[in-house]
């Protein structure tokens, strides 16, 4: 086997073989073992000086788990052959350039998919194709088919235009379109994170409105940048787009209405996530604005996806607008019989027993209504709705008020009806 400009050719397996001496053979492992324990130290020491929740893609959960392992790797191998092919014929390093590039395309993609996309099912057979594509290319590369197979490749052409096309132009153009993308969506996810990152309330829905509209630009120029790249003349593109755009303003115009009011939310920060809104007879706290749809949660667990455009153009009761303390009521019968002054004192004792009820305004209670089985009472009290399940303070009031009444021997009346018969 030869080598030829620092690819393997794949005529003489044997005639290669031989050519590795012992001493040859040890120098490149020693240089493949330095490349590896270098790059397990710069990301040892990254990972040392950054902040354990940050940059995710590039140094994952455990330390050779990220990016930047196979990037310095790649980089120092590259650099140990520069180096050391212009005294000794560097053999294995030719096989383990390859191998490392493959490395860092396939961490790199994957990393970047699964933060980007995170509980996709789509994901995964990506990660699979683009494993498959990286080794068969590194596979090609080592044995010296990949520039006879481009060569093929590009005998296999066709005149679009005024451009000549071949099957080689368009698999470099989508290989670099692919990474465009890819670097795209790496920094729209890092831009994304570092907004939102120790963000709440207000500050967060304008966050989440700087993060929609970054990522929105970062992919629109990543995507030019792709078509470009693949060989696609964009001057085209702009006369098709204005025909193309009357046509699709009229068929999307419920979809870009709900784009453009969850700017519109994001911005003028009338619904805010963390707020506990009343939408179409549906309450619950909002739990995210996404730039079409916005997903509101019940107390009950139930999750309603609302189009942003509805929430814009119809009547939306926002119960923590103006002010995140909420008030609760509760309502009580005892018997004719009972002392008001003691009942109503009672109920203010079992109320003031809980922490979270906020003394300020007081609670209160009053004799409501005579009721047709006893004498009806009301106890309202405020309390913040951020603390936690508003439902666990009021059994726990009425709990309160039902040992209180029993201790005092005071009767909460039965339903009493009078029936008469006649003979």
């Amino acid at each position: 086997m030869a080598l030829s400009r620092g690819v393997i050719r794949v005529e003489d397996p044997l005639a290669w073989l031989d050519g590795l001496t012992w001493v040859q053979t040890s120098l490149e492992l020693s240089l493949i073992a330095g490349c590896v324990i270098s790059s397990w130290l710069l990301a040892w020491m990254v990972r040392s000086a950054a902040p354990r929740a940050s940059l995710t893609i590039l140094l994952g959960q455990r330390l050779i788990d990220g990016v930047l392992f196979p990037l310095a790797l790649m980089a120092f191998s590259f650099l140990v052959r520069a180096v050391f092919q212009q005294q000794v014929d560097v053999m294995l390093m030719d096989i383990w350039v390859p191998v490392c590039v493959s490395l860092a395309a396939i961490r790199l993609g994957v990393k970047v998919l699964q933060v980007t996309f995170k509980q996709s099912d789509w994901v995964r057979p990506i990660e699979r194709t683009l494993s498959w594509l990286a080794w068969g290319a590194a596979v090609l590369w080592i044995t010296g088919l990949l520039p006879l197979l481009l060569e093929e490749l590009d005998q296999i052409h066709w005149k679009v235009g005024g451009s000549l096309l071949s099957v080689r132009t368009l698999i470099e153009g989508g290989l670099t379109a692919t990474v465009v993308l890819i670097l795209t969506l790496w920094l729209s996810s890092a831009l994304e994170s570092r907004l939102l990152k120790n963000a709440t309330g207000s500050d967060l829905s304008l966050r989440k409105a700087m993060s929609n509209a970054a990522t929105a630009l970062l992919l629109f120029v990543g995507v030019l940048l792709a078509l470009s790249s693949a060989g696609i003349d964009l001057t085209a593109l702009s006369v098709m787009g204005g025909a193309l755009g009357v046509g699709m303003g009229l068929g999307l115009q419920k979809l870009a209405a709900n784009y453009v009011s969850g700017f519109v939310i994001l911005t003028e920060r009338s619904l805010r996530i963390g707020d506990n809104v009343r939408v179409d007879d549906f309450e619950g706290r909002i739990t995210d604005i996404k730039a079409r749809y916005t997903v509101i949660r019940s107390v009950t667990g139930r999750e309603s996806i609302v189009p942003n455009e509805m929430l814009i153009s119809n009547r939306v009761e926002n119960l923590t607008l103006a002010d995140s303390k909420v008030w609760q009521s509760i309502h009580v019968s005892v018997g004719y019989e009972s002392d008001v002054p003691q009942v109503m004192a009672l109920l203010l004792e079992a109320c003031a027993e809980q922490t979270r009820v906020l003394q300020e305004p007081l609670p209160t209670v009053a004799l409501s209504a005579f009721g047709a089985d006893g004498l009806d009472f009301t106890l309202g009290y405020w309390l913040h709705e951020e603390e936690g399940s508003l439902l666990n303070v009021k059994s726990l009031i009425h709990i309160g008020i039902l040992q209180r009444l029993r201790a005092n021997g005071i009767e909460i009346p039965y339903p009493q009806r009078v029936v008469r018969m006649v003979a």
